[in-house]
């Protein structure tokens, strides 16, 4: 090492970024592209933007928080059953797997996929529901779990400096919508950060609003989220007795296939093959009917059946005690208060200054683990959990 410099090390820098513009394609991003939104007196240093980018998500508290929060079934002690972070996962190696032989930049799709989900609440979807029916009695608009990763990573994250990561990560977050389907998604190149503000409080005010990536690479993790969750949600509900492999619907098993590899390699194949030299990320019209059929057999066999939803009714009072709870406890300047003492405490004077005491309740309850959130709640009201 002793022979490197700060010179030696820029010059590398500088190599690895020609070698971007000469290998990866036309319609890639490249990292010397990167914009943020203050400058920074390093800028990177010697690493490129976006890979420094996926560092910063990977180090934050909330990607720490991954490890214990929901995906699709809670309260189930079951070791082999897919969480928030082995889903993230998943999500940037199927993402990475399309970018790399699409030629798009790589850095960036990892930092997109470890980021894309940082906003979830305890208990999945179902807590999201909960909080966000609260947020709206308080005046604060829908809870919206793209949003709050953004809101996480850019004001909350270092005791509410944020990690002022590039406007290209931040966008490919918020647009990330795994659940809305596309068959075809083309990027909006030209977003800069003043349109991207503005399109965050357009989707405040209207959660249907749709979005898009500004990135191609964007645009394969929101395809990516897709794929990740698809099958595995398929394998977990099997492995907990609430689907049988038999009742897959055969007319979606002759195109994808019956098994979480089978699908993933099927749906990862057709994209490439429909998205190769192309300015766009497609599925084929035929595996695209096929994965839409399936995830409405999902969201009618697996999401919305009462077999994991017979906790419900107490989460959701749950999530109505804590935040009245934290709302009492600011207005009344409880300052022994876990919302003071876990989350407010060194918090930057301009976080304090620009949040309402709701949305401060919201951003604490948002980054809860769901055992944190538990142990939050009185012993007597809290559901057993199931081993299976």
């Amino acid at each position: 090492m002793a022979q490197f410099n700060t010179n030696s090390l820029d010059m590398l820098r500088g190599a690895l970024d020609e070698r971007e513009a000469a290998y990866l394609s036309p319609v890639a991003t490249l990292s010397r592209r990167a914009q943020r939104r203050r400058p920074e007196r390093n800028p990177g240093g010697y690493r490129q933007e976006f890979s420094l980018d996926a560092d910063r998500i990977l180090h934050s508290l909330a990607y720490t928080r991954y490890i214990d929060k929901t995906q699709v079934f809670y309260l189930i002690k079951n070791d082999h059953i897919t969480h928030r972070v082995l889903h993230v996962q998943l999500v940037s190696k199927i993402a990475r797997t399309i970018g790399r032989f699409l030629g798009l930049n790589e850095d960036l799709i990892e930092a997109i996929a470890l980021g894309h989900d940082i906003g979830h609440t305890p208990f999945g979807h179902d807590g999201e529901q909960f909080l966000s029916a609260l947020c709206e009695v308080h005046g604060i608009g829908a809870f919206q779990h793209n949003l709050q990763s953004v809101q996480f990573l850019d004001r909350v994250e270092r005791k509410g400096r944020g990690w002022n990561l590039c406007l290209q990560t931040l966008d490919g977050i918020v647009c990330h919508d795994g659940e809305v389907h596309n068959q075809l998604l083309k990027a909006e190149w030209d977003k800069t950060f003043k349109t991207f503000d503005q399109s965050m409080r357009a989707k405040k005010k209207n959660p249907k609003l749709a979005l898009t990536p500004m990135t191609l690479e964007g645009c394969v993790v929101r395809m990516a989220d897709t794929i990740s969750y698809i099958g595995r949600d398929i394998e977990d509900a099997i492995r907990l007795g609430v689907l049988r492999r038999d009742e897959l619907p055969e007319t979606v098993v002759k195109v994808l296939g019956y098994t979480n590899g089978t699908i993933v390699y099927n749906l990862v194949t057709d994209i490439i093959a429909n998205s190769y030299r192309q300015p766009h990320v497609a599925f084929s019209s035929e595996v695209s009917i096929a994965l839409k059929a399936l995830k409405e057999f999902n969201l009618k066999r697996i999401y919305m059946n009462p077999i994991i939803k017979k906790h419900t009714d107490k989460i959701k009072r749950l999530f109505e005690l804590l935040f009245n709870r934290y709302m009492n406890d600011i207005e009344k300047g409880r300052e022994d208060s876990v919302i003071f003492l876990g989350f407010l405490k060194d918090m930057d004077d301009q976080y304090v200054q620009d949040h309402s005491p709701a949305e401060v309740v919201r951003d604490f309850i948002a980054g809860m683990t769901d055992q944190y959130f538990l142990q939050q709640c009185p012993a007597e009201l809290r559901p057993q959990v199931e081993v299976r």
